[in-house]
């Protein structure tokens, strides 16, 4: 999918907030002014294409202030039952 005419991202992009930060999840499924993601240990969320701030090298990274609230709320339990 391009959003915006110039980011290319396909299923399986790991989903980040930041650049070299914690990956939250994974595209799942890519429309033309939409995608996807699920977010590790909670569901699947639609993202808009305004809230993608960048896409390369097989990584999504969102603008968190343009997320939903509830993907931010999973995102921040995304890896807690790792440690368990």
């Amino acid at each position: 999918m391009t959003i915006r005419g110039r980011l290319k991202i396909d299923i399986g992009f790991q989903v980040y907030f930041e650049e070299g930060g914690e990956e939250i999840g994974a595209v799942r499924q890519v429309e033309p002014d939409h995608i996807v993601v699920y977010i590790e240990g909670s569901h699947d969320f639609v993202v808009s294409g305004p809230a993608v701030r960048s896409a390369h090298d097989g990584k999504v990274v969102l603008d968190r202030t343009k997320v939903e609230p509830a993907l931010l709320e999973a995102a921040r339990h995304a890896h807690e039952r790792e440690s368990e």
